[in-house]
Order: C-alpha cells, then sequence, then structure tokens
C-alpha cells in the first residue's frame, strides 16, 4: 500500500507536522526513530513553549505532542529507518526499518534533528541538566546571577558566550586553540565584553561536582599545565550533528550535511520530500521553531499532493 505521508522523526517538527496532517485526512505514517520524541528526551525542564506556564519536562511534553498527533489519526510506529530510496524513477518513494518493514509514501517529511557534539567526557554525561547543556538560549535562564563556562570558539560559542554574559556575572570561555574561529563581529563583541574571560589553548579534562556541577579541571595544552576553575554550569558548543546520512545519496546537503531546502519552504531537492526542524536549521534549533517548519511541511507537503493525486 502506497500512502499519502510518511514521516520520519518524532520531535517537534516531526509531530507537528504529524498533527496537521492527520487533521487534512492525510494519515500519517510517523517513524520514530530510535530515541522516540528526539532530544526533548533528554531535557528535565522546559520553560519557554507556549501553552506551559507552569513549565514541563522534554518527555512530558513529547507525550502530550504524540497524543495530539494519535488523537486525530496518524499512525505512530515505534521504530528506525535504516534505508531509503527516493530515486526509484516513481512517483512513490521507499524507505525499510530496522524491524524489516518497508513503507512507501507519495510524500516523506524529514525531521530527524541533529544532535549535539560533546567532549566524551564520562563526567559530562552524568552532569547532563545536572550543570552541562549544549544550549544556553535553552537552559541559560536557569543560571542567572551564576558564574558558568562555554567550551568552543566558533559562531556558535561566541553567541552563546555573549548570550550568558547578559545573565551571569561571569562567563569563561574555554577555547582550544590560541585565537577564535567566529566571525570578527563575534570576536569583536567577545573580546569587548567585560565579563567574558577567554581561556586560550584550553580544554576541559573533568567536570567536577556533587550533585551539580560545581568546577572544571582544564588543561592548558600547550604546557600540560591544570587548574581547577569553579563554575555551576557549562555550556558545549562545539557543533552540531545533522541525521542526515541516509539521505546523503539522494538529497542536496550544505558543506555541514544540513539538508538543503529552497527559501522560504520546506522543499528539498527531491519533488515529494520535504525537511524541518533542527535537520535543516544550524540557526535557531529551538523547539518551538522547529514546530513551526513541521507544520510548514506539513502543508507544502499536502499542496503537492493535491497536484499529483489529487486530494
Amino acid at each position: 500500500m502506497t500512502r499519502k505521508m510518511m514521516i520520519i522523526g518524532s520531535g517537534p517538527a516531526g509531530y507537528t507536522a504529524a498533527i496537521y496532517a492527520a487533521r487534512a485526512n492525510l494519515n500519517p505514517l510517523l517513524i520514530t526513530g530510535i530515541l522516540s520524541g528526539g532530544q526533548l528526551m533528554t531535557t528535565n525542564e522546559v520553560e519557554n513553549f507556549p501553552g506551559y506556564p507552569e513549565g514541563t519536562d522534554g518527555p512530558s511534553m513529547m507525550e502530550d505532542f504524540r497524543a495530539q498527533a494519535e488523537r486525530f489519526g496518524t499512525e505512530v510506529i515505534t521504530d528506525s529507518v535504516v534505508k531509503v530510496d527516493f530515486d526509484n524513477g516513481q512517483q512513490f518513494h521507499t524507505v525499510w526499518t530496522d524491524n524489516g518493514q518497508k513503507y512507501e509514501a507519495y510524500t516523506v517529511i524529514i525531521a530527524t534533528g541533529a544532535a549535539a557534539r560533546y567532549l566524551g567526557l564520562e563526567s559530562e554525561s552524568f552532569y547532563m541538566n545536572k550543570g552541562v547543556s549544549a544550549c544556553a538560549v535553552c537552559d541559560g535562564f536557569f543560571y542567572r546571577g551564576k558564574i558558568v563556562g562555554v567550551v568552543g570558539g566558533g559562531d556558535t560559542a561566541c553567541e552563546e558566550a555573549i548570550y550568558l554574559a547578559n545573565l551571569c556575572p561571569t562567563v569563561h570561555l574555554f577555547v582550544r586553540r590560541d585565537e577564535l574561529r567566529a566571525t570578527k563581529i563575534l570576536q569583536e563583541r567577545v573580546l569587548k565584553a567585560g565579563n567574558i574571560t577567554i581561556h586560550w589553548n584550553s580544554e576541559i579534562q573533568e567536570v567536577v561536582g556533587q550533585d551539580e556541577v560545581s568546577a572544571v579541571l582544564v588543561n592548558r595544552n600547550t604546557t600540560g599545565e591544570l587548574s581547577t576553575i569553579s563554575l555551576e554550569g557549562l555550556f558545549i558548543a562545539i557543533g552540531h550533528q545533522p541525521s542526515t546520512e541516509l539521505f546523503r545519496d539522494f538529497l542536496e546537503l550544505d558543506r555541514q550535511g544540513y539538508i538543503q531546502v529552497s527559501p522560504g519552504s520546506t522543499h528539498t531537492s527531491l519533488p515529494g520530500i520535504f525537511a524541518c526542524g533542527d535537520v535543516e536549521d544550524k540557526v535557531y534549533r529551538q523547539a518551538i521553531t522547529a514546530a513551526g517548519a513541521g507544520c510548514k511541511a506539513a502543508l507544502d507537503a499536502e499542496r503537492y499532493l493535491n497536484q499529483i493525486i489529487g486530494s
């Protein structure tokens, strides 16, 4: 059976696309992926998503999204896509899952997201959501008035340091090299900020604390000197990895691996394939912007379906 729509991914983008598609009677199939609910499943506190005046946690919010999608008729399958064929000379597209199932659909919405890159330290993993974060815009609010650190030397790290400098008395910026890789204007803003302290040629060796982060052990890689710096929050800003490996042979990706979409839309380089959320957005990376992109993808796919098979 060839379905009208298939959605790969189950974060805010995927579930929102499913809600809109289901309400349009497109009977979408949503394949969750390995981590059903996406990155928010590892987020303890969410206070910046409209509709939750008291805040919520990521897993609870994703359960709400899923329930709403299923209420309108979305078929949700807990499985992972392991192979796709978007170039079969047919109007439909095919995917295969880890459980050995094969599915076909006229339209596919890709909402597989992106994963933050981390340092790979055991202590870093232990203190995740207990002082370690990969998103200052998401979590910086919880560190107002506290001393924090940012790891990285590119645009994202500088942007996070500048953002946190407006909330925190001191921001330690740990840069592995002796220069910043960020654009000149961001470098100038960091250097001009009175409360950002840059630690050149520095790498985090260990995150230290009891129940929460209290310090980091830093290695000065030019001399091997170790030092301990007290702080209460550590933001890792060394990049993200979009989950696009499956689509590399079929879709146009940018140099960083993000799916390229037509400006102002969610159309990819292939007809009938749409992308939304962090898998194509390397600028905002917020739950609310991913949800908005999911809405756009469902509307774009619906219009495409009307053109090729009618309503």
